[in-house]
């Protein structure tokens, strides 16, 4: 195994953590086998991330940081929210269903009862992130009368429920015996019927 520079430690600690976590899910996952997969000590982890807790979070808000980009543009600009809308939900299907991010959702909706403070900071640092971006780009619609909705807020909330199903159908009952879902076709199908809503609404 290449030796662990102090530049790297933190992302090759970070993608541990994602393995770790994905595998094991929160309550089985333990920082030394976090520090195995990554060639350093248990107290060389321990002076990074003070707790597994911490690691979590970390790891959370190093997924959004990097995911948020790859879906919206900074500035709509004057570009058209149908399109924009359509891109945001067929990439976000394909992201938060990919096996590298869908554990978060299927070990928040299975661990959260347990560890409510871990459910409460995806829900204040991934869940809102994302439906506040949704809300804003179906206002950034309305206001250039391409969508028609009274109430942009549960708007996004609908669009959202799509995405988190595609991520748990995947990681919940198809290893489990479920049909495997096509998820180019299953975010093609959602882009479209949100779509329709939004423009005949």
């Amino acid at each position: 195994m290449p030796r662990v520079t102090p530049v790297d430690r933190r992302e090759r600690i970070l993608d541990a953590a994602r393995e770790e976590f994905a595998e094991r899910g929160f309550a089985a996952a333990r920082m030394e086998d976090v520090a195995k997969r990554v060639g350093i000590s248990r107290a060389a982890l321990y002076l990074a991330f003070d707790s597994k807790e911490a690691l979590f979070r970390a790891l959370v808000s190093e997924v959004i940081t990097e995911m948020m980009p790859t879906l919206l543009p900074s500035d709509y600009g004057s570009l058209p929210a149908p399109a924009l809308l359509r891109a945001f939900v067929k990439n976000a299907i394909k992201r938060i269903a990919s096996p590298e991010m869908a554990f978060l959702p299927r070990l928040i909706v299975g661990e959260g009862r347990n560890f409510p403070e871990l459910a409460r900071f995806y829900h204040e640092t991934a869940m809102i992130c994302i439906l506040g971006a949704i809300e804003r780009l179906i206002a950034h619609g309305i206001a250039r009368g391409e969508f028609a909705c009274p109430d942009p807020k549960t708007a996004a909330q609908c669009v959202a429920g799509g995405i988190i199903f595609a991520a748990l159908w995947r990681n919940v009952f198809e290893p489990v015996g479920a049909e495997p879902l096509n998820v180019d076709w299953m975010a093609e199908n959602q882009a479209a019927m949100v779509l329709y809503g939004l423009t005949t609404g």
